[in-house]
């Protein structure tokens, strides 16, 4: 669900403040951190979200309600973005004279490692000690908002930011229709090939897909190269580690396999102008067999298609996803403490449980929570992905140019505009460029 960032945002963060010279932005001390929300006096904190969708509008406007409701003396100012905006101009505001004091930011190099270089975020490492964040939240979960001062290794450094969601990117499916063509949710690569193939012979589309924003395509090569890749190195390609190489046979397998399910006709007609969120809408009316997203699009799912819609892991148990959209806190805050203890109030264990009474998937204590129907089905699939070594990271974590040029060449792989080869190539080319941080 990632949009490329404007070329012309580049420029700033060589040149803004406080991060020109590539200065990071001073890590506050452990004894100066102030806790005692009411005692702050009367703050206003602006906060940007992309908690756009209903189930996520729904969580962050009760917890945003319950906090100015116990800490009266501050009031929240709520700029809500859908992630492609907040995406597109998050630079440009973390840079500005009225920069945010709150704001979800993508954990990918090219975004928050990008940030950390040019010094527009605050490192978070003493409230996580006085909120006990650490003890809360597992180093696998931190780690995906872990950067050094220089913004160039994922998973490493001082944290800059704490997530509240869970993320799969894994097979949406609708019950009725496998039911309807005698078909049960597929448990291997093989019974997903017969249930796209039958499908397919009985006029069903076997895949809805919409690729316009070209965020679609990348989960669908992922979820080929779960077929025939290892966990182990396809986690080195989406952190750009240095014995990463994209020129593999398994890796070759996967892109010929995304090109024989269009040779095919299993994926929707005109996908490459088909915007992602019209097509999860058209799959939730009905068109569609299976849906590749992620679980971010489960309240809507469910609001739409009740216990009709089903959600699995890929075959083999290998699945991309990892946290939601981590909030962070700008550099220019005028408020960080305040801004640390709303992080702090909406990643409580009660957060936790708001946000899946709402159909959303909690970074923590998924198993825990009450739920059925595909809401269960979401959050035991997390509490197993998240403890196995099958959960890899999203494939543009990995150089500062990963989404435009994963994205783009599997757009150019699917429209036959680049053969396996290239394809390949290009991905190589990108991460040899970038070998120098990783």
């Amino acid at each position: 669900m990632k949009l490329p960032v404007l070329a012309a945002l580049a420029v700033v963060l060589a040149a803004c403040t406080p991060g020109s010279n590539n200065q990071p932005a001073p890590q506050q001390p452990a004894a100066d951190v102030k806790t005692d929300v009411a005692a702050m006096g009367q703050v206003t904190l602006t906060v940007w979200d992309q908690e756009t969708r209903g189930g996520q509008e729904a969580q962050i406007t009760a917890l945003n309600t319950q906090f100015q409701a116990k800490y009266p003396n501050i009031r929240i100012n709520r700029v809500a973005r859908s992630f492609d905006d907040l995406r597109s101009t998050i630079k440009l505001g973390l840079s500005g004279t009225d920069a945010p004091d709150v704001a979800q930011v993508n954990n990918g190099k090219q975004d928050m490692g990008a940030f950390v270089k040019a010094g527009l975020l605050r490192p978070l490492d003493p409230y996580a000690g006085a909120y006990q964040w650490t003890q809360r939240f597992p180093d696998s979960i931190r780690r995906l908002a872990s950067y050094p001062d220089a913004g160039d290794s994922l998973g490493e450094g001082k944290l800059w930011g704490l997530p509240q969601t869970g993320e799969l990117v894994g097979i949406w499916y609708n019950k009725a229709k496998l039911t309807e063509l005698g078909l049960q949710p597929p448990k291997t690569w093989e019974e997903f090939d017969a249930a796209l193939a039958k499908a397919k012979s009985a006029g069903q589309l076997p895949i809805q897909l919409g690729n316009l924003e070209k965020s679609s395509g990348p989960y669908l090569y992922a979820l080929a190269m779960h077929r025939f890749g290892k966990p182990d190195d396809e986690t080195e390609l989406a952190t750009g580690r240095a014995d990463a190489n994209w020129l593999t046979e398994p890796n070759r397998q996967a892109a010929r396999q995304v090109v024989d399910w269009v040779d095919k006709g299993y994926l929707t007609t005109g996908f490459a102008g088909l915007k992602s969120d019209d097509a999860w809408a058209n799959f939730a009316k009905g068109d569609g067999v299976f849906h590749i997203n992620g679980t971010w699009i489960l309240p809507d799912l469910k609001a739409a298609m009740g216990d009709n819609a089903g959600f699995q892991l890929p075959p083999g148990g290998t699945v991309t996803g990892g946290t939601g959209i981590p909030w962070a806190i700008s550099a220019k805050s005028k408020n960080p403490d305040a801004a640390a203890a709303y992080i702090n109030f909406i990643t409580t264990p009660e957060a936790m449980k708001i946000l899946a009474d709402n159909g959303n998937l909690p970074v923590l204590d998924a198993a825990k929570q009450s739920a059925a129907g595909p809401v269960r089905e979401v959050f035991d699939a997390f509490s197993k992905a998240s403890a196995s070594p099958g959960l890899v990271p999203y494939l543009d974590y990995a150089t500062p140019n990963a989404y435009e040029v994963v994205s783009g060449s599997v757009e150019q792989l699917m429209a036959k505009q680049l053969d396996v080869q290239a394809f390949l190539g290009k991905l190589q080319a990108d991460l040899e460029s970038s070998r120098g941080g990783r």
